[in-house]
């Protein structure tokens, strides 16, 4: 994971904050620079339609700085300018951003038609690193989950060894393990017979995907807990 991307998770730009903070906006596009290491660096932003880019210039020969993010470079003052870089960008990450629930746009939108639904919000019940991502929707009655939205490689799920990152929606399915459309694959780390994991980045848009979760939510409902009945007083 990059130091940029570290500093940005599950973060959301939020315009008015960054002209406060210094941004320029010329055409739709927000640019921010700052010197750091005592000015023999310089990091460079830009912003636009809801993704960003950064690189960082050494100014001494006024070239990018690609160790920065190299991880064959682990040398002491590597690390320093690393640090003192993502440093300056929680500072932005802070006075720019909101908190957001997950990585993905399409995961956020999805837990805003559960909230919108049913009155849902996520839990993080795994609390730490590298589960504490992990959000899990319940029913409030039997508190049973119907989704589960993770961060992981792109490869546990598509078996290709592919290392970059991807948010998924684990979801009960009654169709499992019949044909799999595009962006659905057998459940990462659940059952293969009776969960899927459906990929977070547009593969599948959101009305195909709300309505797996809409089925997802009917087979998982059930009693309440506790709700069993008693047996009578002899």
């Amino acid at each position: 994971m990059t130091v940029e991307e570290k500093a940005f998770r599950r973060k959301s730009f939020v315009p008015e904050k960054m002209l406060a903070y210094g941004f320029a906006c010329e055409n739709g596009i927000y640019r921010f620079s700052a010197d750091f290491m005592g000015g023999d660096f310089r990091a460079e932003m830009e912003y636009e339609n809801g993704g960003y880019s950064c690189r960082v210039i050494d100014k001494m020969n006024d070239e990018e700085y690609v160790r920065i993010n190299s991880e064959s470079f682990d040398g002491a003052y590597v690390n320093s300018v690393r640090a003192a870089y993502a440093e300056l960008l929680q500072s932005v990450a802070r006075d720019c951003c909101e908190d957001k629930y997950f990585v993905s746009d399409q995961a956020n939108r999805i837990t805003e038609h559960i909230y919108s639904r049913w009155g849902i919000k996520p839990d993080f019940p795994f609390g730490e690193d590298p589960y504490d991502e992990c959000g899990a929707f319940r029913h409030p009655e039997n508190k049973k989950w119907f989704a589960l939205v993770m961060n992981v490689a792109r490869g546990a799920v598509l078996k290709n060894g592919d290392k970059s990152r991807v948010d998924v929606v684990n979801l009960k399915s009654a169709d499992v393990p019949g044909d799999l459309r595009a962006g659905v694959y057998p459940a990462y780390h659940m059952n293969h017979r009776l969960w899927i994991s459906v990929l977070l980045d547009d593969t599948l848009d959101d009305a195909g995907i709300t309505a797996l979760v809409e089925n997802s939510f009917a087979l998982t409902a059930g009693r309440p807990r506790g709700s069993g009945r008693k047996r009578e007083a002899v």
